[in-house]
């Protein structure tokens, strides 16, 4: 299998990826080359949670209590700031942005200008969330809302109202939620009592995939928090090395269906703790924006 490192030295094996990651710790977002090397870095994205590689290049992320938008010389083309702490962001086919306020417990969408032009409360008036209510959220094709409810332990898709209409349990604390095609929705949990693990469940419930703990040879699950599904069918997950677990093991992990680790990198020491990645080999770089399943 591959292994990157970050000091230049080409991965062993076979499987090499170009991706782009958010480090959580550092507050920074970095693109990694195939063999390892980082190749460009953003720094000033405090808690940096969630990220998109854009049509044309740019990157939009998280920045604690922000989204922003930035070309790769660095500029920034769209901003959007809060008093809420925010851990979701999402470009959508209109060209708002969705963001999920976190404290705040709403779910928005805001325009190229950073106006709100659509809010939705999920909380009672006068309840704050706080730190763990949520982390990853998506808007799903149909208008729904797809949200990790971190602290509940539970994974939540709402209607444009604010219904909610399903509900699946995620014990450990799940990060993100991504809904599949086909009506899957594949889930990853915290570290919290029975948690780190990536799980799939199908639209009546029933766990279809899951991998979690030690299953994997030679890697250990600790704060599962990114994903993406890539078009091959495997599965890419941010293995989060926060909670005091800096450098124990792979941070990120590509998992075939069967369950087979086809690749790893390692990050330390100079990337610390990645929270969310995407692939940028051709041509998942290439996918538009409603077929990257992350």
């Amino acid at each position: 299998m591959g292994q990157g490192t970050n000091g230049g030295a080409p991965a062993a094996g076979p499987v090499q990826h170009a991706f782009v990651c958010t480090d959580y710790a550092q507050g920074k977002v970095f693109i990694v080359s195939p063999t390892g090397r980082i190749e460009w870095e953003y720094d000033g994205a405090t808690n940096c949670n969630d990220l998109w590689v854009l049509p044309g290049g740019n990157l939009l992320f998280n920045t604690g209590h922000g989204v922003r938008e930035v070309t790769r010389d660095k500029k920034v083309v769209f901003a959007y700031e809060s008093t809420s702490e925010i851990y979701a962001c999402q470009r959508l086919a209109n060209g708002n942005t969705f963001i999920g306020e976190c404290s705040a417990g709403r779910l928005l969408e805001v325009d190229p200008p950073g106006r709100i032009v659509k809010a939705l409360n999920l909380l009672p008036p006068g309840v704050t969330g706080g730190h763990a209510y949520m982390r990853n959220a998506r808007e799903l094709a149909n208008g729904n809302y797809l949200v990790a409810h971190y602290g509940l332990n539970l994974v939540r898709e709402y209607d444009s109202s604010g219904r909610v209409v399903r509900e699946i349990p995620a014990a450990g604390g799940p990060h993100s939620a991504v809904r599949l095609p086909g009506g899957n929705t594949l889930i990853s949990c915290a570290d919290g009592k029975g948690g780190s693990r990536v799980f799939e469940v199908n639209p009546a419930g029933k766990t279809v995939w899951q991998v979690q703990g030690r299953e994997l040879p030679g890697v250990t699950l600790k704060f599962m928090a990114g994903l993406e599904r890539l078009s091959n069918g495997d599965t890419l997950m941010a293995n989060w090395l926060g909670h005091n677990q800096f450098g124990t093991t792979a941070d990120l992990l590509e998992v075939t269906p069967d369950k087979r680790l086809v690749w790893q990198f390692h990050g330390a020491p100079n990337i610390r703790t990645i929270s969310s990645a995407l692939l940028l080999d051709p041509p998942l770089a290439d996918a538009p924006l409603g077929q990257v399943w992350h």
